[in-house]
């Protein structure tokens, strides 16, 4: 059955595959992204989700367009690298405003329709970086950590909804957002993945489209690690 999606900061990397994949599925997506710029086959949506009204102006596109969302992938999200030592406040409050507070807009704005559907399911974009922890991301970490606890927290309110709750949690990708590390960085990345390769965008969105269907049916409040076994063990 064709579902109504909205997939955050769509417009590239592992969230454009991700709207790619579901479309190709059969479901109707809108994704979101500041710029709002066209992308062939899917309903794009401006949204900041730092601003609660942008948000709310992106579901009433995706349900003017598609209907009731009955699918949300939360994947919006920025770095601000740096020690901790000299990362300003700014830097530290714009990254968990996007990441993690921008995942509670989106969310909050989600589940009321989904309630009365009695059914939904919603995933969030995490990362590694989220359970190993990063020297020079301590603002990027928490962020993806703490979507973690709202997300189980989640599956704890909603579970008798009909409404699942889980968490990907991507290692090194090949996307736009690690484009520009250095060729020795990359490579000092790589050597510590068991599997010893970065993962394609698409490998993640397969793990999400596992989530949002059928067979997912009975999984909530889960954390799948997508990171060729970087962090196992957290």
């Amino acid at each position: 059955m064709s579902r109504s999606v909205l997939v955050t900061g769509g417009n590239r990397g592992i969230g454009l595959a991700i709207a790619r994949r579901l479309a190709a599925a059969g479901d109707k997506v809108t994704v979101t992204s500041r710029s709002g710029a066209e992308i062939d086959g899917l309903t794009v949506a401006r949204c900041d989700v730092r601003d609660a009204a942008s948000v709310d102006e992106a579901f009433a596109v995706a349900e003017a367009a598609h209907g009731p969302v009955e699918v949300v992938v939360a994947n919006a999200g920025v770095t601000s690298d740096q020690l901790l030592a000299l990362m300003s406040e700014e830097a530290f409050t714009s990254v968990v405003d996007t990441n993690l507070t921008g995942a509670y807009r989106v969310v909050r704005r989600a589940v009321r329709p989904m309630i009365r559907l009695r059914r939904g399911r919603i995933i969030f974009l995490s990362s590694v970086v989220g359970l190993l922890g990063s020297a020079g991301q301590v603002n990027y970490a928490a962020s993806k950590a703490g979507l973690v606890g709202m997300a189980r927290s989640l599956a704890r309110e909603l579970g008798s909804r009909n409404i699942t709750v889980n968490v990907v949690a991507p290692g090194f990708a090949d996307t736009d957002m690690t484009a520009g590390l250095t060729p020795e960085r990359k490579q000092a990345i790589v050597d510590s993945v068991p599997l010893g390769r970065t993962a394609s965008a698409d490998e993640v969105a397969g793990v999400v489209q596992f989530l949002a269907g059928p067979d997912a049916g009975y999984i909530t409040g889960a954390v799948i690690p997508v990171d060729g076994g970087l962090g196992m063990g957290h």
